[in-house]
């Protein structure tokens, strides 16, 4: 049997050579493209280029995987899994948990690996988290997330009982516009299909003059088809009130497209007043949608509309959130391993005084 200065030494050891574990838990969405999902692969799959044991974790062994939106690239980064009793931690080890699975919190706060909430949208922090409980007592004391927003909101609820750190995500370089002219194609992407619906078909009654304006419901494609997309697209449609981050309009602005959108419960830290259309009430859009398109083939859309998108949009780029991504592990790895070294001393201490 191990004894416990052995544990905390291989811990070290682990730590000190990046052979800990790092898994990031995601949900399994059937196929269907997810951003905050894309998201985690992006993470594992930076952190592996740079030296890390990390996996995704899934709970089921049915799981669909990504293959058919996210490609081979990211499918066959590695997997592990619950169900399979695959998941074996120690202290030197991460736990990557979304914002959603408070219940997983609950289940693993005994578990002797440091875990670590991934937030990206703040309205399902309490989803599975039971009434009256904080992270803090889930023995949870480090958030990541990827908005100022986020963080304040955090903070608010939680108080100092949690250290959050962001991240900029990076909208990959295949996001931009087509290099022939825009086509007079609508873009739209919304959580509920019914949403979409609503849209589309209360456009064509308000304004039958627009008939030949074509919709396009964004669900369904592949990452590289739904960039393509985006990219031939004149305008783009959004409809997300609960999106900590929202990936679509980021990815829309990369791609030359404007956003006619609704503005969150918590509004993004990208989203200002002169990078698009904005609106608390999604049944204007239709109107503010009519008027883009009026102006689009009058040939009168302002420039510093486009300048505004291309200066939004400077920030969130692949090799700035690599960059942040391995910063912010790198002081998570320094922190288990001086937690880890003053539990040694601690042992130590204790073994001396009892000779």
């Amino acid at each position: 049997m191990e004894n416990p200065k052995e544990k905390i030494e291989l811990a070290i050891k682990a730590l000190e050579n990046k052979e800990n574990k790092v898994y990031f838990l995601v949900q399994d969405t059937k196929g269907v493209q997810r951003a905050s999902v894309a998201t985690a692969y992006e993470f594992v799959k930076i952190l592996k280029e740079d030296g890390y044991n990390a996996f995704i974790l899934h709970e089921k062994t049915d799981y669909h995987g990504v293959t058919e939106w996210l490609g081979e690239e990211y499918s066959s980064l590695p997997h592990a899994c619950i169900e399979s009793k695959e998941l074996s931690v120690g202290p030197a080890d991460f736990l990557i948990v979304p914002e959603i699975y408070g219940h997983v919190l609950d289940q693993t706060k005994e578990m002797p690996c440091r875990r670590i909430v991934l937030c990206q949208s703040y309205d399902y922090i309490f989803e599975m988290l039971a009434p009256g409980f904080t992270w803090a007592m889930l023995n949870v004391n480090k958030v990541l997330t990827t908005g100022e927003g986020s963080k304040e909101y955090i903070k608010s609820v939680f108080g100092q009982g949690v250290d959050v750190d962001v991240i900029n995500l990076g909208i990959p370089e295949y996001f931009k516009a087509s290099s022939k002219p825009k086509l007079p194609v609508v873009a739209v992407h919304t959580r509920d299909p019914r949403e979409t619906m609503k849209i589309v078909k209360s456009f064509y009654v308000k304004f039958p003059q627009f008939k030949w304006v074509t919709f396009r419901d964004m669900r369904g494609l592949s990452r590289p088809e739904f960039a393509k997309a985006l990219g031939e697209a004149c305008v783009s449609v959004w409809v997300d009130d609960i999106s900590g981050f929202g990936t679509f309009p980021i990815e829309a602005m990369k791609c030359e497209t404007p956003v006619v959108g609704t503005i969150p419960n918590l509004k993004p830290d990208w989203l200002m007043e002169d990078n698009g259309f904005w609106s608390f009430d999604p049944n204007q859009l239709i109107d503010i949608l009519s008027a883009f398109l009026k102006n689009w083939l009058e040939d009168n859309i302002p420039a510093e509309l486009y300048e505004k998108m291309a200066e939004t949009v400077k920030i969130y780029n692949e090799a700035d959130q690599k960059e942040r991504l391995i910063e912010i592990f790198k002081n998570y790895q320094k922190e288990s391993l001086d937690s880890l070294n003053e539990n040694l001393d601690k042992l130590q201490q204790v073994v001396e005084q009892t000779k």
